[in-house]
């Protein structure tokens, strides 16, 4: 007998199939919150790759330092292992004590980290406008804020083709070598926080991070295994696996091979419970879809309930697509970044 169906020979129906009968082994099921993130925490710290156990010294050379209307800007280069030398700018407030409240800032696909302070590629004394509030570092500065913005691995001037950004490579290379490129990037970060607890002008105690898109996943995975970050604000990734990496094409560098089997996105950012957070989203965001976000958020919401710190997870939903949203986002933030401050 002949079929008038054409058959579908794509793997991915066969993935579907196990998605469907796939359950997170560490998902948060109720009970005891901290024994479920230490048990959590320590799978996700091997799931990221084999790192370093010795830290390389960080060698911080300036490269330049100007004055800005908003304060000052320096731009540094730290090393946060062998082979692997990050620049930087460190952006002080005008006109406000030390020891300040500091901000990490991570951009995400895009030229990289000159968009932080609106300044061009290749040439850091011309001024530029960015999209939509992508200029992280000049948010932090109005509003009191220290802010170290760091280019993350395979954008702007770390692409292998800058300004990029160019993931491929690298991220294809690391999972060879038995790590991810979100791992090395959150590597990145912890090397970033050894740099700031070497100067004394920081706030340990009320450290925040902040990213949007590829800079929101890696806040996500920065705040769950990074105990010294103590507030988060990432946008546009927070979502569900099954509804965002796994529902279309993504960069290369969202992948943590088995992550699906061990634990959602609301697991993940819930390792961060207590501790205070703002998730910015967009309604019309096609990649991270804002019904998935919500049902994330759901289950988010519920453990930062069992961990008696409902108040500090907070979703912020701005009325556009895939960007941040600094005036929705940054009261919210400034509101939490006040109430740590006081309980310290």
């Amino acid at each position: 007998m002949t079929s008038s169906v054409t058959p579908d020979y794509s793997p991915v129906i066969a993935n579907r199939e196990l998605m469907k009968k796939t359950e997170q082994s560490l998902a948060y099921a109720g009970g005891d919150v901290n024994e479920w993130q230490r048990k959590l925490r320590r799978k996700l710290r091997k799931m990221l790759g084999t790192f370093p156990v010795q830290r390389t010294p960080l060698n911080v050379r300036s490269l330049w330092k100007r004055d800005h209307e908003l304060g000052t800007i320096e731009k540094i280069v730290m090393t946060t292992e062998p082979g692997a030398d990050v620049p930087g700018y460190v952006c002080i407030p005008k006109n406000v004590e030390a020891p300040y409240q500091w901000m990490i800032c991570v951009q995400g696909h895009s030229t990289g980290m000159h968009n932080s302070i609106a300044v061009e590629f290749g040439d850091e004394t011309k001024s530029m406008t960015v999209e939509p509030d992508r200029d992280f570092a000049l948010g932090c500065l109005r509003r009191g804020v220290a802010a170290l913005c760091i280019e993350q691995r395979s954008f702007g001037e770390r692409s292998p083709n800058p300004p990029g950004p160019d993931c491929y490579i690298a991220a294809t290379r690391s999972l060879l070598l038995g790590r991810t490129l979100i791992g090395e990037r959150v590597l990145d970060l912890d090397r970033a926080i050894d740099y700031l607890e070497t100067r004394d002008d920081v706030n340990m105690k009320t450290l925040g991070l902040m990213g949007n898109s590829g800079g929101g996943t890696t806040s996500m995975f920065g705040a769950a295994t990074l105990p010294r970050i103590r507030f988060a604000m990432p946008s546009c990734y927070f979502c569900t696996f099954e509804g965002s990496i796994m529902a279309m094409y993504h960069c290369l560098c969202n992948y943590v091979p088995g992550i699906y089997g061990v634990a959602e996105m609301s697991d993940i950012m819930g390792l961060f419970a207590p501790r205070p957070l703002v998730i910015v989203a967009g309604e019309t965001d096609e990649i991270f879809p804002i019904k998935a976000v919500r049902k994330s958020f759901r289950k988010l919401k519920a453990i930062y309930k069992a961990a008696g710190a409902a108040p500090n997870c907070r979703l912020i939903v701005g009325p556009e697509g895939h960007r941040f949203y600094a005036d929705l986002a940054w009261p919210v933030a400034m509101k939490q970044l006040k109430s740590l401050k006081s309980n310290v």
